[in-house]
């Protein structure tokens, strides 16, 4: 056990931005956080352990009043921002990409709600932020903190931090500790994959904190493989980039083509990359999750919004670059489906009301509708897609509730959609409750398959999205027997129109990481294990061969040239004329991307002997793409070697050094946004 104190300075960013990563609380009772210590601070040696203050008024020190354990504990006072507070560097402390359990104990002196954050910079530079753990701390009493944390591959610049809702209160915090997470073996049960082998694809979504667990990862590999969906890095807030917008407009004097970046989702693309997963992409167009500067002048949030035209071409130039970004950087991902526009109706059918989800009781409200005055931004939407997305990449409409009386307006709009050529499936969330028996349950197994044949009758795919099923809040294992006959239930429904359903992914793995944990929703547990939902599902199927995820023909980006001007008209639904190069509707049997050679690639081939180095050429296979990008990242994450003429041509700028320069350097000349490598 390595139980030494390691002291870290840093000065950390003083903005507040939306989080990326999720951290999820741990059952002490299940898992130890004392089997292998790798960082504590008792403050018992009168020192502060590594700790630094993140504003520059607090007042840091250690004092021998009310610790928790032993005499000491250390004290952050004099703060005058909520997010002052004390902070620890954790660059040389842990490892990007893995989990870690910390336990830490915190208070105030009063009544104020007390977290523990984490901060980080992405591959890009960008700062982000998340609340790992909220706590109202009562009457000075110390709380218990302990939570699964993980930074994303590649982040720098890591901090965890404790923080204040008030002000000006003292925040004491004692026996602070981060330990390894223990890996453990899964079960050895026959892949769900392959149960579905002849009916469906089986796939999951994923977050970049998720990658860092070990035996998480080992039951998505083997049962959700079919599929991975983005959970959070593809939606709006993470992919549209203010600063970068705000540099484009004031070089360019052009207001209407907002950047974007990938770096939120690199570490789910890259896993996704390298294992040939097909990818779901979602989504384009929220209401929820977008920010408000992105409709207003000047990108100014507290600005005016813009007008429908100006508001047309800034959402043909974000869905453009947001495909020409995935193009350049992941030319072999396999992007088979795509969310255009996500949760447009309320349950009554009617469209949200026009403002911003922000504002005061205005939860579902749409800033879509605040620019458009209604829904008729779908339409355009789909359109733009059609004519951005890669070849094979069916475009869907994803809502939830799609059970209710909301599904006439979905069916009256896909009907219309797929009258001009722009949409291929429907996707239905499927956010599921089976409360305390079958009978109770929400909605009824019938309820759902009438949806299901309504969607069916469209002609169009259906994919169901985001299943999950929760019992009862806080009641253990008491309804995991409804849950498995539920489960049952609406996976037999998929069973029977499965020549129309292509795809099943569940909204998750395990129940600790669900956002409905505390009503256990999925059909594993958080000690990895199969709940009986697993085994009702099964029953009756017999396993196949689990279909190979094949590699994709190098994407081709969008075209580079000006956004045409479109004029919205004033009806609800405009006509929308397919594109030439609009993309066939593909029925579910059928293969939408050509299956090809693995060596076959765009980009040239290079020959070792024409140089000494072969720079960029890492696996020395003749040919300098994704392969060689994705054996440089894990060799600067060390979990792989190199051998010495691997790591000459990994230097790819020749300066005698490998490091994260030389990763963006062959990223750049992958993409071709530079010829040539090496000295």
């Amino acid at each position: 056990m390595n139980n030494s104190k390691r002291i870290i300075a840093g000065i950390a960013s003083l903005a507040m931005l939306a989080g990326v990563v999720a951290a999820f609380p741990v059952q002490p009772e299940k898992v130890s956080a004392e089997d292998d210590v790798i960082f504590s601070a008792d403050f018992e040696d009168g020192k502060e352990d590594g700790f630094s203050r993140r504003g520059e008024d607090e007042t840091v020190e250690v004092v021998s009043e009310g610790a928790h354990g032993g005499d000491n504990c250390l004290s952050i006072s004099t703060r005058k921002e909520s997010w002052n507070g004390p902070q620890v560097a954790l660059d040389d402390v842990i490892e990007a990409g893995t989990q870690y359990i910390v336990t830490a104990y915190a208070k105030t002196p009063y009544y104020s709600k007390l977290t523990l954050s984490m901060q980080f910079d992405d591959a890009e530079g960008t700062t982000h932020y998340d609340n790992v753990l909220p706590q109202d701390c009562k009457d000075g009493d110390w709380l218990k903190y302990e939570a699964k944390v993980s930074f994303p591959a590649g982040s720098t610049n890591k901090f965890l931090y404790f923080e204040a809702a008030d002000a000006n209160c003292t925040i004491f915090v004692d026996d602070f500790k981060i330990s390894n997470v223990p890996d453990v073996a899964i079960e050895d049960l026959t892949s769900l994959r392959a149960y579905y082998a002849d009916y469906f694809k089986i796939g999951t979504a994923l977050t970049p904190s998720d990658l860092a667990s070990k035996p998480f990862m080992k039951l998505v590999d083997k049962h959700f493989s079919g599929s991975i969906t983005v959970g959070n890095e593809l939606k709006p807030d993470y992919v549209l980039n203010n600063k970068a917008t705000l540099a484009y407009m004031e070089e360019n004097g052009d207001d209407e083509n907002p950047q974007v970046s990938l770096a939120s989702a690199k570490p789910v693309l890259d896993y996704c990359v390298k294992n040939n997963i097909p990818l779901r992409a979602h989504t384009l167009v929220w209401h929820s999750q977008t920010p408000e500067w992105f409709f207003k002048e000047n990108y100014d949030a507290k600005g005016e919004y813009v007008s429908k035209e100006k508001m047309l071409k800034r959402m043909e130039n974000y869905i453009k670059n947001v495909f020409a970004a995935l193009a350049k950087e992941y030319p072999t991902l396999n992007i088979y489906a795509c969310d255009v526009v996500n949760e447009a109706w309320l349950e009554d059918g009617t469209p949200r009301k026009p403002g911003h989800p922000s504002e005061s009781n205005q939860w579902g409200a749409s800033d879509w509708v605040a620019v458009f005055g209604d829904n008729s931004f779908i339409d355009y939407a789909f359109e733009y897609a059609r004519k951005y997305a890669p070849k094979g990449c069916k475009l869907y409409y994803n809502d939830y509730n799609e059970y209710m009386d909301k599904k006439k307006q979905i069916v009256e709009m896909a009907t219309r959609l797929k009258e001009k050529g722009v949409i291929d499936g429907i996707g239905m969330q499927a956010h599921l409750d089976c409360r305390q028996s079958m009978d109770a349950a929400f909605p009824s197994p019938q309820m759902f398959e009438q949806a299901v044949k309504e969607y069916v009758a469209t002609g169009l795919d259906v994919q169901i999205t985001e299943l999950d099923v929760t019992v009862p809040e806080k009641s253990g294992d008491q309804y995991f027997e409804h849950q498995a006959k539920y489960y049952d239930a609406i996976m037999n429904v998929a069973e029977k129109y499965k020549d129309n359903i292509s795809a099943v992914i569940f909204w998750g793995v395990t129940d600790d990481n669900s956002w409905r944990a505390s009503q256990n929703p999925l059909i594993f547990d958080s000690e990895f294990k199969a709940k009986p939902a697993y085994y009702s599902i099964i029953e009756g199927l017999t396993p196949g061969e689990i279909p190979t995820n094949a590699p994709v023909p190098t994407q081709t980006a969008p075209s580079e040239s000006p956004s045409p001007t479109v004029k919205p008209t004033e009806s609800a639904s405009p006509t929308v004329k397919p594109t030439e190069t609009a993309s066939p509707t593909v029925k579910p049997t059928e293969t939408a991307l050509p299956t090809v050679k693995p060596t076959e690639s765009a980009t040239p081939a290079v020959t070792p002997t024409e140089k000494t180095v072969a720079y960029g050429d890492i696996d020395l296979s003749g040919t300098i793409d994704v392969t060689d990008l994705t054996q440089l990242s894990l060799y600067l994450l060390k979990d792989v070697k190199l051998s010495e003429d691997e790591k000459k041509c990994a230097d790819v700028n020749a300066d005698g050094n490998i490091d994260l320069t030389d990763l963006a350097t062959l990223r750049q000349f992958i993409s071709k946004k530079i010829s040539k490598l090496g000295a």
